[in-house]
């Protein structure tokens, strides 16, 4: 009887696992198929292949649509030929319950074997709908998947890309934070060095500060100018020329540095053309001047300068009769637009002027030149005794005696006779 029992159970087993469940919608369909076997194929693998085909032929016949790829592809190599056929048939396995063989062949077509196979295949319409909505519901989720892959691959390049910006941003902050102490450690080192007045204390202090900040273009102007103290310190002791040179040449380093951080810089440019005077470079450092003045044309100091420089040149140029290149280099210290407030830092130009008209024998702008001085200078008694041999020179006599009588007055006594 257990025997029996045993039996009966393992009977209701296979009958569940391989023909259709009661109630269940099934239907018989014959298929036949054919399979090229390739030169990478085995016996086994090819009968397989044409079982697969023959499957999927009786799937496709109840007419339910099913999702399949199949892909046949031939290559030649190396003197071979290799045919590789796939096929996926994703339902199969859940829809075919049974299948009965009902031929198999091998043939030859050319030098290639064919199996054919033909079979009776039990379908279950219920299995095959239920492993459709199976494989559909599989396949949105392998979307859904594939697109959050895509999505999650997107947010990380992403956070990687902000979190590489981030972190450049705070290297930056880091550096302005560091930059804006060092400024601030420079401005403070400066003011000091401007407020002190030992000439070794500012120096070091301001070299502290371009140490500092090596971009603060007032601690090369405030360095600069010092050693250009130190130098006319030194100017006396003829046996330390050599020494003048050096600080000279170390306050022109420094005015340059400045101009190569900020090219509009007027008081860096004026601390140059110093430097440059006191090395006899007048052309350059002229050239340093006139620039200031193409800046600021109201650069008083820089107007100084010039007009101190050019009369310099245009006396050793009268020392040596060279009359008309003087005339021209006054013309540049006496600019036509005349200012009555400058003739006081001009009188000596306007004075050699007359006298190198008078040399070229132009009377009445040597006169006019003198005249310009006893505007600003009434008492002046050189301008009066030229005025007045240049007068008796053009026998305008009246005029002469008032300009001798009034030297004479003054105290001259060659006016007196």
């Amino acid at each position: 009887m257990a025997i029996g029992w045993l039996t009966y159970c393992v009977a209701i087993a296979a009958l569940l696992h391989s023909g259709p469940a009661w109630g269940e919608s099934v239907k018989e369909v014959v298929a036949e198929a054919s399979y090229v076997m390739g030169d990478a194929d085995t016996l086994a693998s090819a009968e397989h292949h044409a079982l697969l085909r023959a499957k999927r032929k009786a799937v496709e016949a109840v007419g339910v649509y099913v999702e399949a790829s199949s892909q046949n592809i031939e290559t030649y190599s190396g003197g071979k030929t290799r045919h590789l056929t796939t096929l996926s048939v994703r339902t199969l396995a859940a829809a075919v319950t049974q299948t009965e063989i009902l031929d198999r062949r091998r043939t030859l077509d050319g030098d290639r074997l064919v199996f054919y196979v033909k079979i009776k295949a039990t379908v279950s319409l219920d299995r095959l709908a239920e492993a459709i909505r199976r494989q559909k519901a599989y396949e949105q989720l392998a979307t859904h998947y594939r697109q959050l892959q895509t999505e999650n691959s997107q947010l990380k390049t992403q956070l990687e890309r902000l979190s590489h910006q981030l972190e450049q941003r705070n290297i930056e902050q880091g550096r302005h934070l560091e930059q804006f102490r060092s400024r601030r450690t420079a401005r403070e080192l400066t003011r000091s060095a401007i407020r002190t007045h030992s000439l070794s204390e500012k120096i070091d202090l301001a070299s502290r500060a371009i140490a500092a900040d090596d971009h603060h273009v007032e601690a090369y102007i405030i360095r600069g100018q010092t050693y250009l103290g130190v130098a006319s310190l030194t100017y006396s002791k003829k046996d330390e020329r050599a020494e003048l040179n050096m600080y000279a040449e170390k306050a022109i380093q420094d005015f340059s540095r400045a101009l190569q951080l900020e090219p509009v810089s007027t008081w860096a440019y004026l601390g140059r053309g110093d430097a440059l005077t006191w090395q006899k470079k007048i052309e350059e450092a002229i050239e340093d001047y006139e620039r200031i003045l193409q800046i600021d044309p109201l650069f008083d100091v820089a107007r100084q300068r010039l007009i101190t420089l050019y009369t310099r040149i245009a006396v050793e140029q009268a020392a040596s009769r060279q009359w008309r290149p003087a005339l021209k280099t006054l013309g540049r210290a006496l600019k036509p637009d005349r200012v009555l407030s400058w003739v006081a830092y001009q009188k000596q130009a306007y004075l050699l002027r007359s006298q190198v008209y008078s040399e070229l024998g132009q009377l009445r702008p040597a006169i006019q030149d003198l005249t310009t001085v006893l505007q600003v200078d009434p008492n002046n008694l050189d301008a009066l005794l030229q005025r007045a041999d240049l007068y008796r020179r053009l026998t305008r006599a009246e005029l002469a005696k008032q300009d001798f009588e009034r030297a004479c007055a003054l105290g001259s006594v060659e006016a007196c006779f």
